[in-house]
């Protein structure tokens, strides 16, 4: 079998709360019209939305690469702007460097990250102070076929 991959590549811009989700609106509308199982969309849309708007709220800008193959869905988040100081204390629940400004719009609550390892099947996350953060999420496709839930 032949893997064919769809390549799909989204720019948020940080600061633009207005447009954030907008990708993980469209990718979730082209998952399923793969017909991609509700269960890994969900995990997908979920660690994606929250991608956004960790970008929104804290880079200067990013690009979300998004690869879908035959057995995965591979998301790729890079961003520039400050990096993260601790990357173990900004994984814990709760941690969070939100604004008020950001908290006074309902974001900042320091679910993002441990929000998006736990929609991941595979999750990876890299960041450079004065860089930017790059995070991989890799989730496997489920054959709905074979599926009993």
């Amino acid at each position: 079998m032949v893997e064919e991959t769809i390549s799909l590549q989204y720019k948020i811009d940080g600061g633009d709360f207005k447009k954030a989700g907008y990708a993980s609106s469209q990718i979730k509308k082209r998952l399923q019209k793969l017909n991609i199982h509700p269960k890994v969309i969900k995990k997908i849309v979920i660690a994606l939305y929250e991608a956004e708007i960790n970008v929104v709220a804290y880079a200067y800008d990013a690009v979300i690469r998004i690869e879908i193959g035959n057995e995965t869905v591979k998301v790729k988040i890079k961003d520039n702007g400050p990096g993260i100081q601790d990357i173990n204390q900004a994984m814990e629940k709760g941690y969070s460097t939100a604004s008020s400004k950001i908290r006074e719009m309902g974001f900042g609550a320091g679910m993002g990250l441990s929000n998006m390892k736990k929609n991941s099947d595979k999750f990876d996350i890299k960041s450079k102070i004065n860089e930017g953060t790059e995070i991989n999420i890799i989730n496997y496709r489920i054959n709905i076929k074979n599926e009993n839930n």
